[in-house]
C-alpha cells in the first residue's frame, strides 16, 4: 500500500515531541508526562482524545483512513507496545517508555480523589466494567468512578448511552471496545459526552477487574508481555498475527 503523508493541516498535536511510525506520530511521553497532560486537559475542560497506539493499531491504520485520521489528530498518542518502541529504535530515535492504557487507567484511579477526577468505565463484556470499578474503589479508597456499563449495545442505543454518561458529569471516559471500534466511537461522540478526556483502553477492564492477570514482572522486564496475553487469552491471536506485518512494514522503509 502507498502511504499517504499527513499534511500539517491534518494534525493538531500539542507540544509533544514525536516519532513517526508508519507515517503516524507517536508522542515521546513517559508516564509522568502523560499524567501531567491529562491533568491539564481536565482543567481545560474541552474534549481531548488520547490514543494508546500499539503495533496492531498502526498496521490497521494503513488500510483504514478513518482510524489513520483519528490517530493523526489525537491530542496525545502514547506508545503502548514494545513493538512501537522497537520501531522508533530502528529509526535511530527514542521513545522513552511504554505508556499503556491499563497503567494510565489505574494511575488515574489512584489520583482520582486528589485531582477531582470523575471517571466512567464503558465497554467490555457484561459485568466486567462494573467489577473493574468495584475493584478500583476497593484498592484506591476515594476513587470517583461515577458509572460503568458494558459495551454490548447497538448503534441505535448510542444516544441513550451518551446521555447516561452525560448525566454522571464524568470528566474522564475510558472506552474498552477494542481497536478500532473504541477510537471511532469516541471520535463520533466526543463533543456530546461532556468529558475532558476520552481514551480507548482495549482489554483494560479485564485486567482491572482481576479476570485477566498482568504478565509476571520478569516477562514485563523481558518484554514478553504480549506472549503472556496470548497464552492467557488465545482470542488475541488475531491481533498478534499483525505483528509480523508490522515488522515487515517497518523494516521495508
Amino acid at each position: 500500500m502507498v502511504e499517504t503523508p499527513i499534511s500539517p493541516t491534518e494534525s493538531r498535536h500539542p507540544a509533544f515531541s514525536s516519532v513517526e511510525i508508519l507515517g503516524l506520530p507517536v508522542h515521546n511521553v513517559d508516564m509522568p508526562e502523560a499524567l501531567s497532560a491529562i491533568r491539564r486537559f481536565v482543567r481545560q475542560g474541552s474534549p481531548h482524545h488520547i490514543v494508546t497506539a500499539d503495533a496492531s493499531m498502526l498496521v490497521m491504520a494503513q488500510e483504514d483512513p478513518e482510524l489513520r485520521s483519528i490517530i493523526a489528530n489525537a491530542d496525545m498518542v502514547t506508545p503502548d507496545s514494545i513493538g512501537v518502541l522497537w520501531a522508533a529504535g530502528r529509526k535511530k530515535q527514542t521513545l522513552r517508555e511504554r505508556v499503556s492504557g491499563v497503567e494510565i487507567a489505574e494511575r488515574l484511579c489512584a489520583e482520582s480523589a486528589e485531582q477531582d477526577y470523575r471517571m466512567y468505565f464503558l465497554g467490555a463484556a457484561p459485568g466486567v466494567a462494573a467489577a473493574a470499578a468495584d475493584r478500583m474503589r476497593e484498592k484506591y479508597p476515594g476513587a470517583c468512578i461515577v458509572g460503568a456499563r458494558d459495551g454490548f449495545f447497538s448503534r441505535e442505543e448510542d444516544e441513550s448511552v451518551v446521555n447516561e454518561v452525560v448525566a454522571t458529569r464524568a470528566n474522564i471516559l475510558f472506552v474498552a471496545m477494542g481497536i478500532p471500534k473504541q477510537e471511532k466511537w469516541i471520535q463520533c461522540h466526543r463533543h456530546k459526552l461532556g468529558c475532558a478526556v476520552l481514551i480507548g483502553v482495549g482489554g483494560t477492564f479485564d485486567v482491572l477487574s482481576g479476570q485477566v492477570r498482568r504478565a509476571p514482572r520478569i516477562m514485563q522486564v523481558l518484554r514478553l508481555e504480549w506472549l503472556w496475553r496470548v497464552l492467557s487469552n488465545p482470542r488475541k491471536i488475531n491481533k498478534v498475527m499483525l505483528l509480523p506485518r508490522f515488522v515487515r512494514l517497518v523494516t521495508s522503509r
